[in-house]
C-alpha cells in the first residue's frame, strides 16, 4: 500500500510461512489475496450493494464463481462476520446504508470472501459504540479458528480480551516504533519482563 508513496522506505522482513513477501517469489496479487485488511474506519464501497461489497474481492483478484457459489459465499461470509441475520433481507441496499458497526462487519465479510490466511485489523473498533465493539470482538473470536488475526489496538482491555499473544510497540522521539516485548497475552499483562511494558500495562504512561 505504501509502494507509491514518495520517499517511503522498508526495513526488515515480513514473512508468511517463512517467505518474505517483499523479496520472495510470491506474486503481489497472491500476497493481497492471502492478507486481508480491515481499517480503523469502515470503508464499504459506496457504489456497491451489501452483496456486491462481499464479493468485490473475487472480481479484483480474477476469481470466477457461479451464481450459486456466489450466493453461498455471500451468506457464508456474512454469517462468519455475524451479520447475515441482520442484512439477509437487505442484500440489495447500498453498503453505506448500514450502521457503523454493521459496515465494519461488512468489511470483515468482504475480506473473508477471498479466504485469506491472515487478516490485519487496524483499530477496528475505535470509531464504534460499546455494543458494536462487543459484536466485532465476538466475530474476531469466532473466525480466529480459521484465519490468523493481527489486531492493532490502544485499548489494553480489548487486547486482553481478544488476543492469544501480544506485542508491545513503543516509539521514541524521532525514532521508529520497536517491539519492546512480545509473548502470551497473560504473561505480558501479569508478568512482563521489561519495565517499560510493566509501566504501560499499569497505566503509568500512555
Amino acid at each position: 500500500m505504501h509502494e507509491l508513496v514518495p520517499g517511503a522506505t522498508l526495513g526488515g522482513e515480513i514473512l508468511i510461512n517463512g517467505v518474505d513477501i517483499y523479496r520472495g517469489a510470491i506474486p503481489v496479487t497472491d500476497v493481497r489475496r492471502r492478507i486481508g485488511m480491515v481499517f480503523q474506519k469502515p470503508n464499504p464501497f459506496p457504489a456497491m450493494t451489501v452483496a456486491e461489497n462481499v464479493v468485490s474481492g473475487l472480481k479484483l483478484s480474477g476469481m470466477k464463481v457461479t451464481k450459486s457459489e456466489r450466493d453461498d459465499l455471500i451468506e457464508s461470509c456474512l454469517s462468519k462476520a455475524g451479520l447475515w441475520n441482520e442484512v439477509k433481507n437487505r442484500l440489495g441496499d447500498p453498503g453505506r446504508a448500514l450502521s457503523g458497526g454493521q459496515q465494519q462487519r461488512l468489511c470483515i465479510a468482504r475480506s473473508l470472501a477471498v479466504s485469506p490466511q491472515v487478516l490485519l485489523m487496524d483499530e477496528p473498533c475505535s470509531a464504534l459504540d460499546p455494543t458494536s465493539t462487543r459484536r466485532i470482538e465476538q466475530t474476531i473470536s469466532e473466525i480466529s479458528e480459521s484465519v490468523t488475526i493481527v489486531i492493532v489496538t490502544h485499548n489494553m482491555q480489548q487486547a486482553q480480551r481478544v488476543s492469544d499473544r501480544c506485542a508491545f510497540f513503543l516509539a521514541a522521539e524521532n525514532e521508529p516504533g520497536r517491539i519492546i516485548e512480545e509473548g502470551p497475552t497473560k504473561d505480558i499483562f501479569t508478568n512482563p519482563r521489561d519495565s517499560r511494558t510493566e509501566d504501560y500495562v499499569n497505566g503509568r504512561f500512555g
